[in-house]
């Protein structure tokens, strides 16, 4: 049975998390109107989004896929949008590395910006909590985000061109990661490594198949883990 702190986690999780749902519901139907337009049903667009569940990752995948790009290129491009990924994964390390490896399957699985950005600033600020409780605020994080993201998925596929352009659904996901990006820029080495990531991603925006993004990746990553190993050794 879970004691009182572990549902009051997990609660927490899910009423924190509730907001985000006006960035996903959009951005997932805008993506389920993407997938229809690009010729996939409703459930290939909604197997797309189960496998991957990484809404820039999977943009990025289909704008390529339309554009007739080669395989390996859609597959480098796709894995350097999500590369933040393995860095969260590194950041949730401490918190929840100890946790049985059936739920860091879940949590890796699971894991996407909204829930990473809630639940490091939680276990930075509530240090006393359990690794149960931990668990269970992360799994409450992501029942307002993960579940929603498939569900409108397919309504954006069902609909598809119904939906007219001058909606500008696509807000939604600059708006997310100004969100979530903003208040983690708390050091010097992420403030350079997003100035220098924005910069060559404008700079090398000329580059073809989207491999702009591939360089300001590497330029970002670089920059920020520089500016953090000078910062170590002084």
């Amino acid at each position: 049975m879970a004691g009182p702190g572990v549902k009051s986690s997990f609660w927490t999780g899910v009423r924190e998390g509730l907001p985000f749902l006006l960035v996903i519901l959009p951005f997932a139907t805008l993506f389920g109107v993407v997938s229809s337009d690009a010729g996939l049903n409703a459930g290939e667009a909604l197997a797309f989004s189960i496998a991957v569940i990484a809404g820039a990752s999977q943009f990025t995948a289909l704008q390529l896929l339309q554009e007739n790009v080669p395989l390996v290129v859609v597959l480098a491009s796709a894995l350097a949008v999500n590369l933040r990924m393995a860095m969260y994964s590194a950041s949730l390390t401490p918190a929840l590395g100890k946790l049985p490896l059936w739920k860091r399957a879940v949590c890796a699985y699971f894991l996407v910006d909204q829930n990473y950005a809630l639940s490091v600033v939680k276990f930075e600020t509530e240090r006393d909590l359990s690794l149960a409780e931990k668990f269970a605020y992360f799994l409450g994080a992501t029942m307002p985000l993960c579940p929603f993201w498939y569900a409108f998925t397919v309504v954006g596929a069902l609909v598809g061109s119904a939906i007219p352009t001058e909606w500008g659904l696509d807000f939604a996901m600059p708006l997310a990661f100004i969100a979530m990006i903003g208040p983690a820029l708390r050091t010097g080495a992420h403030r350079t490594a997003a100035l220098v990531a924005s910069v060559a991603a404008l700079t090398f925006a000329f580059l073809p198949f989207n491999l702009g993004l591939l360089v300001a990746a590497g330029l970002g990553m670089a920059a920020g883990a520089e500016v953090e190993r000078r910062v170590g050794a002084k």
